[in-house]
């Protein structure tokens, strides 16, 4: 029978612990010496990670400053010497205008932005909102393009060039995949462009262009309505109806604008506005050289530069990095109301204007 001893060659004293006995394997290296390294490449790539965070938010900031700029504003008679190759036909220096408005919506800093998925343009409101006013405007004067300003009568064929492109460019803003928006703008741009083209040729006997009181006023009671719009949405910023009364000659209990603008629309607002001013102070220019000798009979040029001088400060350059909203008197600004009483005298002097065009 084997004994005990011969089993275990090493017993251990009965009468020690077992704690009392040094283990026999080899000693382990200590904690500090295991932690070191992971813990000093843990905060390198830590670090690495927001040094890469930070200069990707860096660049996506400067570029929505960047793009959040408004274009400058171009010259009127210029823009359509060069796009006519000489001196301009009737109406021309009106279509000029509109191309460059469109090709300035979709060839900024950026391009177009309303329609964007990925940032920054994503992460923007204020330039998409900017954009979105000039489309409004640019709608407006293809309309009246293909309605009233060339056609002689209300039975005259339509001229197919300008009936694409006011279809093309009333294409969803918010359309970003095929077809995308700007492929849409762009086709609407290019039947300009044919228009423009027919109207300086003349070969094309539907390509005309009437320079008559009754066409400008139809296209300045659209204009009336857009800036009594935009007017009354700019003053309900504050969410006082007398002074919105006061602005926009809207008021009393039941009007949408005794309901203050919540705080997250009233840059969107104010920006949709900007644009609408810009894109329609080039078109009143625009006009303003086609419509030389209506404005003259019917002497209306002193309201027709009132009209572009009120847009001139309109669109003047705005030095705050944000739309200041404050109220009365008080410590801050509110840049809405001085947007709004400009947009009010501009849309007073367009009624004077239409009176004047209506009239014998």
């Amino acid at each position: 029978m084997t004994t005990d001893t011969l089993r275990n060659p090493n017993p251990r004293p009965s009468h020690l612990p077992a704690a009392a006995v040094a283990p026999s394997a080899e000693p382990t290296p200590s904690k500090s010496r295991t932690k070191t390294r992971p813990a000093g490449a843990e905060r390198a790539r830590r670090r690495a990670g927001l040094v890469l965070f930070a200069g990707l938010g860096a660049v996506l900031l400067g570029l929505g400053l960047w793009w959040s700029q408004q274009p400058a504003k171009f010259d009127v008679a210029g823009n359509a010497q060069a796009m006519a190759d000489g001196d301009p036909a009737q109406g021309a220096t009106t279509v000029a205008t509109a191309i460059r408005v469109a090709e300035t919506l979709l060839g900024k800093p950026g391009g177009y932005l309303h329609n964007d998925v990925l940032p920054p343009g994503a992460l923007m409101d204020n330039m998409p909102s900017w954009e979105y006013g000039v489309l409004t405007e640019l709608r407006d004067s293809v309309r009246s393009l293909r309605n009233d300003f060339s056609r002689s009568q209300t039975q005259s064929l339509e001229n197919e060039d300008l009936q694409q492109a006011d279809a093309e460019l009333n294409f969803d803003a918010d359309a970003w995949f095929l077809p995308s928006s700007e492929d849409g703008y762009r086709q609407g741009v290019e039947a300009l462009r044919r228009y423009l083209g027919d109207l300086q040729s003349r070969s094309d006997p539907s390509a005309r262009f009437f320079s008559r009181a009754d066409n400008l006023s139809a296209y300045l009671a659209v204009v009336e309505k857009r800036l009594g719009s935009y007017g009354q949405r700019l003053a309900a910023s504050v969410g006082d109806v007398e002074l919105t009364s006061a602005l926009t000659g809207v008021g009393g209990e039941a009007s949408p604008a005794s309901a203050r603008t919540d705080w997250a629309e009233v840059d969107d607002t104010f920006f949709e506005a900007r644009g609408y001013s810009w894109a329609l102070l080039h078109m009143m220019k625009a006009l303003s050289a086609d419509f030389a000798d209506v404005l003259k009979d019917k002497n209306a040029e002193v309201s027709m530069q009132q009209v572009i001088r009120d847009l001139e400060y309109a669109t003047r350059r705005k030095w705050s990095p944000i739309v200041v909203n404050g109220h009365g008197f008080g410590v801050l600004a509110n840049h809405s109301l001085v947007l709004a009483s400009y947009i009010a005298r501009t849309n007073a002097a367009v009624l004077d204007l239409r009176a004047l065009l209506q009239r014998g």
